[in-house]
């Protein structure tokens, strides 16, 4: 595709000149800057309104790469990058001097990932073998991750030099993020990768981190992230409809989401506004975000949503989810 090879060329001519691109990846958007100039890593912070203490991702595309990058690298985070990358798996390691503290957050730990999409490969590979993108979600600080080219413009507009349509991310979350301690495996941050694949190549129990056990900063790791501008409660299909209720009861106009045979039997018979979710989590998670932003349109004053299954398949939706509900206020 000479079109797309000629926007790839025009991006990586942009970056290495400090600008700022928006590139797809198979989780989400990201929102890249050459990691070796500071001023576009910052121009990245001013966009997004990001807090400078929160640390950036650093995307690359070859695994030959990761000594250039990250030292110290214990045995367990080879066999992962090797098995899973490239992949939406980011690695906690110690940075070299190669990536700056402006990247980090002020941290001597760096995220790093190869991403597995196209034209974010092409586009790594046009930067060259000694660049990086830093590249956080490609949408202002704490809210809804876009999942298409669309999402971007609609949120960053002409705030950004440049935007890559790559069309829908096949996966719409972001990435699992692992640390490493005394060489065992602890995810920071659930994503696109669950814990069971991940103790099966390490053949190994992998942790899951409570933040209060981490001193680490990680991308996406606050209370409240991914969250719209409506207030998004998070209900039993038992509650919901009586939540519903209440919410209409103060003049208020709902927006029902829900995945369950039980839901999808009794929004036949109730007068609400509703939509159906799927009851499987990879495409549950494929279409989260984008559905968040299409009801996240000021014509509801409430989205409730019906609490997926509480188990390690929907560790993932769950954490976004939990991270982008409202706490409600009794009426």
């Amino acid at each position: 595709m000479p079109e797309l090879s000629s926007q790839i060329s025009s991006a990586a001519t942009k970056l290495k000149a400090g600008g700022i691109v928006a590139f797809p990846t198979e989780t989400v958007y990201g929102l890249g800057a050459d990691i070796s100039i500071p001023s576009a890593v910052n121009r990245i912070f001013e966009i997004k309104e990001r807090p400078a203490n929160h640390p950036l991702i650093v995307h690359f595309s070859q695994l030959s790469q990761l000594d250039h990058w990250a030292q110290e690298i214990p045995r367990a985070a080879r066999l992962l990058a090797k098995h899973f990358w490239p992949g939406p798996l980011t690695l906690i390691l110690p940075r070299t001097n190669h990536v700056s503290l402006n990247v980090t957050g002020g941290q001597d730990m760096v995220g790093l990932r190869m991403p597995d999409h196209p034209t974010a490969r092409a586009l790594l590979d046009a930067m060259g073998p000694e660049r990086a993108l830093a590249a956080p979600s490609a949408n202002r600080f704490g809210r809804i991750s876009p999942t298409t080219a669309a999402h971007v413009f609609d949120e960053l507009g002409h705030k950004v030099d440049m935007i890559l349509d790559g069309g829908l991310c096949k996966i719409g979350l972001e990435s699992t993020i692992v640390s490493f301690k005394e060489n065992s495996a602890i995810v920071l941050r659930p994503g696109g990768i669950p814990l069971t694949k991940l103790a099966e190549v390490l053949d190994d129990e992998v942790f899951l981190s409570e933040k209060k056990q981490s001193d680490i900063r990680v991308s996406g790791s606050l209370n409240s992230h991914y969250a719209p501008l409506t207030p998004l409660e998070i209900w039993p299909n038992t509650s919901l409809w009586e939540r519903c209720r209440e919410i209409e009861k103060l003049g208020l106009h709902p927006m029902l989401l829900g995945w369950s045979a039980e839901f999808l039997t009794k929004i036949k018979n109730k007068d609400f506004m509703c939509f159906p979710m799927s009851n499987e989590p990879t495409a549950y998670g494929r279409q989260l975000y984008a559905t968040l932003r299409r009801f996240d349109n000021g014509q509801y004053d409430r989205l409730l949503l019906e609490t997926p299954p509480n188990n390690p398949d929907w560790m993932a939706v769950l954490d976004r989810l939990q991270r982008a509900s409202f706490v409600p206020s009794r009426p």
